[in-house]
C-alpha cells in the first residue's frame, strides 16, 4: 500500500472528494490471488472530472494500470480489502463526499502466514480453498460518519434484480445515493445507470454514456445532495 502525493488543490476548492476505485486482489499465496475484472476506469474518470471542477480529490485506487490525468488528484494505492479499509479510516474524516466505486471482494482466502510468504506447490490431488468474508467497508465508514458528509455507493447487479438490490443496499447501508448499474458495465467504456436517493428520487442517464461523461453527470447529482463545508 503506497501513497503518492500531488500538488495541493488550489485555495478556491469548495468540496473534498474521497473516492475508491478498481479491484481488490486477495492473496492465496505470495504469487496467486483472487480478484475481479474491474479496471477502475469509472472511478478514475470521476476523480478527474471532480478535479476539473475544482474539487480537492483523493483517489484510493486498487491494482489497475490506469492513473488519473489531473495532476491535482492525490493518489493512494491499495491491494486488498484490508488495505483499503486502513486507507478509508485514515482519509474519511477529511472528506465532504465519499464515493465507494471500488469493486471490493466479498470473500478472501483463509490463509496462513506461511502461505503469504511462500508458494503452494502443484499436486495431483484437488486443492480446497476456504473463503472467509471481508470487512464491510461501507458499514465501517458509516459508523465513523460525521454530520454533513455525503456517502455514495454502487450496486453492480444483473439487470433483472438491479433496482431491487440497489434499493435494499441504499437502506441497509444508510447511505445517501446509490448508483445502480448492470453487470456489463464492468470493463466497458460506457455506463447506463440509475442513481437512487434516500428521498425516493431516481435519476437515469439517457441511455449508455461514456464513463468520462458519466463522471460529470454524476457529480452534478452529487452536488445537489452535498453540503459544502466552506459555503
Amino acid at each position: 500500500m503506497t501513497i503518492e502525493t500531488s500538488p495541493d488543490c488550489p485555495p478556491h476548492c469548495q468540496r473534498r472528494l474521497l473516492i475508491t476505485a478498481g479491484p481488490t486482489h486477495e492473496p492465496i499465496d505470495s504469487v496467486r490471488y483472487i480478484g475481479n475484472r474491474s479496471s477502475g476506469r469509472l472511478g478514475v474518470d470521476l476523480a478527474d472530472a471532480a478535479a476539473r471542477r475544482g474539487w480537492a480529490v483523493t483517489l484510493l485506487l486498487g491494482p489497475s494500470a490506469l492513473v488519473p490525468a489531473e495532476p491535482s488528484v492525490t493518489l493512494a494505492r491499495y491491494r486488498t480489502a484490508s488495505d483499503l479499509g486502513e486507507l478509508l479510516a485514515a482519509h474519511q474524516k477529511a472528506c465532504d463526499v465519499l464515493v465507494m466505486a471500488a469493486a471490493v471482494a466479498d470473500y478472501r482466502p483463509k490463509v496462513t502466514p506461511e502461505q503469504l510468504t511462500g508458494k503452494l506447490r502443484r499436486k495431483d490431488a484437488k486443492m480446497v480453498i476456504e473463503l472467509e468474508p471481508t470487512e464491510d467497508l461501507l458499514a465501517g465508514c458509516a459508523s465513523r460518519r460525521d454530520p454533513g458528509q455525503v456517502f455514495v455507493g454502487f450496486a453492480l447487479e444483473p439487470r433483472e434484480r438491479m433496482m431491487s438490490s440497489a434499493r435494499d443496499k441504499l437502506e441497509r447501508k444508510g447511505i445517501d445515493l446509490i448508483v445502480a448499474n448492470p453487470l456489463e458495465t464492468m470493463e466497458a467504456g460506457a455506463i447506463e445507470a440509475v442513481v437512487l436517493g434516500r428521498d425516493g428520487s431516481a435519476r437515469r442517464t439517457e441511455g449508455a454514456i461514456e464513463k468520462a461523461a458519466f463522471g460529470d453527470w454524476l457529480l452534478t447529482v452529487i452536488e445537489e445532495a452535498a453540503t459544502c463545508v466552506n459555503d
